[in-house]
């Protein structure tokens, strides 16, 4: 039996052990990520912009995608990012566990995306634990909103100003505070 790369396990959810031999290859992947991200944001040519972060994320980035810089981002390879996608300054994915922005999703200044987490145990602290974000059409993510690993936001939903997110949304939903709770369901007009 061939055993998976550490990337593979990232992908398939596996808890990363702080002893994992391949650890290493993460911050390695990291550090190439930062270099194109040094780049990336240094420039204000929108086209420059969706040229690097297709090479970031490994998959061509549509061109009615919209990023403003400074973006920041630790892998890239597990982000998956829709059209129509508009993305403000200053937001952190942490994609190792896995992100997918669907089509017409809006995301505000200081948005923070973390697919990765930690045991709460002192002695498993610095084991990785992965788990995919899923943020579904036409979203909107508030400025200062964190949206934490393993959450699902549905389609048409917004996230508050300022909130944390640790549970999935459900589709056409206002959510609001910390942690976040529903605050209203939207009416489709």
């Amino acid at each position: 039996m061939i055993e998976k790369d550490i990337f593979e396990k990232l992908k398939s959810g596996e808890t990363i052990s702080a002893s994992d031999s391949e650890a290493f290859r993460m911050r390695e992947a990291s550090f190439a990520t930062k270099e194109l991200l040094l780049q990336m944001n240094n420039t204000s040519d929108p086209a420059i912009v969706r040229d690097f972060l297709s090479q970031i994320t490994g998959t061509k980035i549509d061109e009615s995608v919209v990023v403003f810089t400074p973006f920041h981002i630790n892998y890239g390879k597990h982000t998956q990012i829709g059209k129509n996608v508009f993305i403000n300054f200053d937001c952190v994915f942490l994609d190792l566990g896995g992100i997918i922005i669907e089509e017409g999703v809006l995301i505000a200044p200081k948005v923070c995306l973390s697919s990765e987490g930690h045991l709460i145990s002192p002695k498993g602290r610095h084991s990785l634990i992965p788990k995919p974000i899923h943020i579904k059409k036409n979203a909107w993510i508030g400025a200062g909103a964190t949206i934490l690993q393993g959450v699902t936001i549905g389609e048409n939903s917004v996230v508050a100003a300022g909130s944390v997110v640790s549970k999935d949304v459900p589709d056409n939903t206002v959510v609001g505070g910390i942690p976040a709770k529903i605050l209203k369901t939207i009416d489709e007009e």
